[in-house]
């Protein structure tokens, strides 16, 4: 039980700072001005749903995708390092704000004209909490599960679900929560928080790089 407990807890570890919950609490506040509390309560459902899913999808079908197309677990994990890297320092040294994105623009449009779109999926769950750095991540996550960890059979198996729900869970609990967050915290509070969550994500990012570096070059060591 011990193993289970500090799998998931890695997982969380892992996944909460890109994932970044609290982001997408001043996304969703920005977008759901104008909806009641029952609007608000569903969408903060079904965009932790749509989180779940897309993490599920990500973990189990993403070894598949890497072998359909060749890629390699080192290249994974470069690439990967890559995007969590970029992702971080996106994070300590903002450009926009989260409701200023693309993504954001175009729903705030949708809202405009239609007040019942539907913005669960995006871009509360995609690219807000599942974005590209957190598939990544899951991917390369499932590579290293696949071939071998210290941990046994049954947790590989049963944590990973686990993380995921527990990721949805958290995310739904903070939009729902929304108001009171931003009202306890604040707006620098939240900046300030994203900027730790990116320095760690740099970190991250760079570890990532230098693992797949070390594992080329373990396995094609100079003659």
């Amino acid at each position: 039980m011990m193993d289970l407990v500090k799998a998931i807890g890695l997982g969380l570890v892992v996944l909460l700072p890109l994932a970044n919950p609290l982001t997408t609490v001043a996304l969703f506040l920005g977008l759901a001005g104008d909806m009641n509390k029952q609007a608000r309560d569903k969408t903060s459902l079904m965009a932790s749903i749509n989180v779940f899913i897309i993490m599920m999808v990500a973990y189990y079908a993403g070894q598949v995708v890497m072998n359909t197309f060749g890629i390699s677990i080192p290249g994974l994990r470069i690439a990967g390092g890559l995007i969590v890297a970029f992702i971080g320092f996106r994070m300590l040294f903002p450009q926009q704000k989260a409701h200023e994105s693309p993504e954001a623009h175009s729903k705030a449009e949708e809202l405009e004209q239609e007040p019942d779109t539907n913005i669960a999926f995006v871009p509360l769950a995609m690219p807000s909490t599942a974005g590209p750095g957190t598939i990544a991540m899951i991917i390369s996550s499932s590579s290293t599960v696949e071939h071998g960890v210290n941990f046994p059979g049954w947790v590989v198996l049963v944590a990973p679900p686990i993380i995921f729900a527990l990721v949805g869970l958290i995310l739904w609990g903070s939009l729902r929560s929304s108001g009171a967050i931003m009202r306890l915290v604040g707006k620098s509070g939240i900046e300030a928080i994203s900027r730790l969550m990116g320095f760690l994500l740099v970190c991250m990012g760079v570890q990532f790089i230098i693992n797949g570096i070390l594992e080329i070059v373990t396995h094609f060591p100079a003659n």
